[in-house]
């Protein structure tokens, strides 16, 4: 079995959603990632807050926030367990992130050590 990363990024043009509709979204994410949980597939994840978030550049200067010309952001990423590249594009499929016009779920594999 291998083992993925689903990446969360959000493309929402800045929108603010409201009190009530991040409620309804944390409760569709939990409802989500207790369906992977059940199949025995869930690893963890977190959310990416902002605060604190800084980029650095290869020419090492440092700015606040992955802020600025940016289309989008990584909101937050979960680690699951999979049969095949097709079963963690299933679970991605079922991300509540996906009902944001332009937020997309990047899947990708984690690689084996070697060592």
């Amino acid at each position: 079995m291998d083992e993925f990363i689903l990446l969360m990024r959000h493309e929402d043009g800045g929108k603010i959603a409201s009190p009530e509709q991040m409620q309804i979204w944390m409760q569709q994410t939990r409802d989500w990632i207790n369906s992977i949980i059940a199949e025995g597939k869930f690893v963890g994840g977190t959310g990416l807050p902002f605060d604190g978030a800084c980029v650095v550049d290869s020419a090492g200067i440092v700015t606040n926030g992955p802020f600025g010309d940016i289309k989008e952001t990584i909101g937050g990423f979960i680690h699951v367990k999979a049969n095949s590249v097709e079963e963690a594009v299933a679970f991605a499929k079922g991300c509540p992130v996906l009902q944001g016009e332009g937020n997309t779920v990047e899947v990708r594999r984690i690689a084996k050590n070697h060592v």
